[in-house]
């Protein structure tokens, strides 16, 4: 048996990620891959820069990770807030974060055991901008996929968990560990979630098991860490989690 953990979009928030590490204590896995998005976006870039050093999991390239080493590099034109941020980010990662931002990667292939193939990335396999909902139709999902056949397809970016069958193979999204909410709510009033998403892939022989992971963790530590960082428009951020009025989404500059 095999078990194989998915992480992504931690966006820098280094108290959700260790919500999940010490979890996989608990439940210990094989191997981990991250989806990408690690870093940018949250008051604790270089904390999350670190962990990831030293545990020396393979990393794909996100939209966010992208942004950091290139402001033009997405396909979506950045507000002033995430521009500002940026600016923050990379300071606070200095020269070694920027260096370990440089060795994410596109894709990432993974060994599921049993001879199953895991294709990881973070929007699609062709580029980190695209979009995966499992409300996409069947033409479309397996359209943005392309032709590579994986045994288990897994992607981060739209913040969201779920599995779907494509063909003979599965799509796996892990949802967010640091980033996660509730894609239904209203704009007015946005909140995060107070956990930690990750997934779990187990293989035995043939078969495959998906298992999802939400893990709880301090939302007081994640806005104390906001409000210790420096980190720019540290209020609206703040708000995001539930301490202050409630801003849109997109006020967190991830």
């Amino acid at each position: 048996m095999t078990r194989t953990a998915l992480v992504s979009d931690v966006h820098g928030n280094a108290v959700a990620l260790d919500a999940v590490l010490a979890d996989l204590e608990r439940r210990p896995v094989d191997a981990v891959v991250c989806l990408g998005d690690m870093l940018q976006g949250g008051a604790q870039p270089a904390e999350v820069a670190g962990r990831l050093a030293a545990l020396g999991w393979p990393v794909v390239l996100g939209n966010a990770d992208a942004f950091l080493l290139d402001a033009d590099a997405g396909a979506e034109v950045p507000t002033p807030a995430q521009l500002e941020v940026r600016r923050w980010s990379l300071e606070a990662l200095g020269d070694e974060g920027v260096r370990l931002l440089e060795t994410f990667r596109p894709t990432v292939e993974g060994d599921l055991g049993g001879g199953l193939r895991l294709l990881a990335f973070h929007g699609s396999p062709r580029s980190y901008d695209d979009f995966l909902f499992p409300s996409f139709a069947d033409g479309v999902f397996r359209g943005v996929l392309g032709p590579d056949e994986a045994d288990v397809y897994a992607g981060g970016h739209v913040h969201l968990q779920f599995v779907r069958r494509v063909g003979r193979s599965l799509f796996v999204n892990p949802g967010s560990v640091g980033f996660s909410y509730d894609h239904e709510q209203p704009e007015d009033g946005f909140r995060l979630d107070p956990w930690a998403a990750y997934a779990v892939i187990e293989s035995d022989g043939g078969s495959v098991e998906v298992a999802f992971r939400r893990v709880p963790f301090d939302v007081h530590a994640v806005i104390a860490a906001i409000r210790a960082s420096g980190v720019p428009n540290a209020d609206r951020a703040i708000a995001l989690w539930g301490g202050g009025d409630a801003p849109h989404r997109d006020a967190s500059g991830a």
